[in-house]
């Protein structure tokens, strides 16, 4: 146990000895665990024959920085930590005045979300921000509008969806063929695309309403796989695992098309440098737009009946059925809202893409998507947009860190030595992404923002604190 009486810059007598078993222990338990996934690792050879590949100095590093980490955890964190929550219980709070970034940090945030495409250009050039632009803005900004639609199935109503992709696949499915077969706009295909996936988000809802826990999550596990093997193997209408291709771009309202061979396209028209940049910043601002158009229904609905019915399925549905509330009408409204963004995702997905395979529809999206939920905060739109930006943007600045494989150099002299030349580090994003989890379920074990509003108060509006809200809850 941490010893509370701790102060700075000095070590209570015995955490050492503690510390080193500990970091002994973790570096025990790290190899065992990492030795066959990293230390050993199979390949081809010259003749074609699988060979075993030995990576011991990997696995050494890896063994060694969890063991050091494990011992500064014991030795200083802990108990920093435990002095501080014990210094922190012996001060009466003291409400003060939120700053200003906190006033206003959605119109800030807003602000730079508007102009991040323009200073990209603008720092980069068009071709070189497509980058910054479409991997890290767009992509982004995909997980977040999914995050905040399932946020209204799991943070709000309570019922834990393990399916959600499949309605991010109806959406990209929905545009992909009745683009390809009838020919209609992305404009038009954008609402209807979200109808469908509401469509069977309520199809969802039917046989789950007596669900609850464990066993909604593992129908709606089995819904999500029976959509992604109904696309794979409907050969003759989705192509199978061929996917769909040269599906049609968005336009701007039908009047300007972002075709490089149109001789009457967008950039043409504006005199612009030829760069499919141009497209993708479009795309940005469509995306942007689609995200607030979530948010703002997310808020207002909380405000509205069915949101407060919402809210009180998630607390207590027995005490809920008792007020008179319908819950067969508030479940199927919750599965059918969150479809529906779902569905307004997949069909912006499919045309950004320009094409769809069942590949991109599997469980590991439904977990990312949910992770992103539950390190948020579940019922915060702040938290889950924050925690968003922190793993997809995470995964896609590991894409660009080469100096994982050179190591730091000064000069000619290396100052930290790399994994070398083999070593591919966006291979271990869900490796670095668990540890990061299992980190913030540590220090903030209710998301990044722990605290929630509620939508209907008497006289004054107060923050409920995450201590006094049900673990896994809102």
């Amino acid at each position: 146990m941490a010893n509370s009486n701790f102060v700075a810059g000095k070590t209570a007598p015995g955490l050492v000895r503690k510390g080193i078993t500990d970091a002994l222990w973790t570096a025990l338990i790290a190899f065992g665990m990492f030795v066959l996934y990293i230390g050993l690792k199979t390949d081809q050879n010259m003749d074609n024959k699988l060979v075993i590949v030995q990576r011991w100095g990997v696995l050494a590093i890896i063994v060694a920085i969890a063991a050091v980490g494990r011992f500064i955890m014991t030795v200083s964190v802990q108990p920093y930590l435990a002095a501080r929550k014990a210094a922190k219980a012996k001060v009466a709070p003291v409400e003060g005045e939120p700053s200003f970034a906190s006033k206003h940090f959605n119109k800030i945030a807003l602000l730079l979300l508007l102009i991040y495409p323009l200073a990209a250009v603008a720092i980069f050039g068009p071709q070189g921000s497509l980058t910054y632009v479409d991997n890290f803005g767009i992509q982004i900004l995909i997980y977040v509008m999914l995050a905040w639609g399932l946020n209204i199935v799991v943070g709000l109503a309570g019922l834990l969806d393990l399916g959600y992709v499949a309605f991010y696949a109806v959406g990209a499915y929905s545009y992909a063929l009745l683009s390809m077969h009838f020919g209609l706009s992305f404009w038009l295909l954008l609402p209807l695309s979200g109808m469908l996936a509401a469509l069977w988000g309520m199809i969802l809802g039917f046989p789950v309403l007596r669900l609850r826990g464990d066993y909604l999550a593992i129908v709606t596990l089995a819904f999500g796989e029976i959509i992604r093997i109904v696309i794979t193997n409907w050969t003759d209408v989705t192509q199978g695992s061929f996917g769909i291709s040269n599906i049609t771009k968005a336009s701007l309202f039908g009047i300007y098309s972002f075709d490089l061979k149109d001789p009457h396209n967008f950039i043409r028209s504006f005199g612009l440098p030829m760069s499919s940049a141009w497209y993708k910043i479009f795309l940005f601002y469509v995306i942007l737009l689609l995200c607030m158009l979530t948010a703002y229904v997310t808020i207002r609905l909380r405000r509205m009946p069915i949101g407060r019915a919402w809210e009180a399925l998630r607390e207590d549905e027995i005490a809920c059925r008792s007020l008179g509330i319908n819950t067969v009408t508030t479940k199927l409204t919750a599965f059918a809202t969150g479809a529906m963004f779902g569905g307004f995702a997949g069909s912006f997905f499919a045309a950004r893409q320009g094409f769809v395979s069942p590949e991109s529809f599997v469980f590991l999206e439904s977990a990312i998507i949910l992770a992103i939920v539950v390190l948020g905060g579940m019922g915060s739109l702040k938290g889950i947009a924050i925690a968003a930006i922190a793993m997809i943007g995470g995964t896609e600045a590991l894409r660009n860190m080469s100096f994982l494989k050179t190591g730091l150099v000064w000069g000619d002299t290396t100052i930290i030595p790399g994994f070398g030349p083999d070593f591919t580090p966006e291979l271990y994003r869900m490796l670095i992404f668990g540890l990061a989890m299992v980190v913030v379920m540590i220090f903030k074990p209710r998301g990044f923002v722990g605290t929630r509003e509620p939508t209907a108060f008497l006289k004054e509006r107060k923050a409920i604190s995450g201590s006094f809200t049900k673990e896994g809850h809102g």
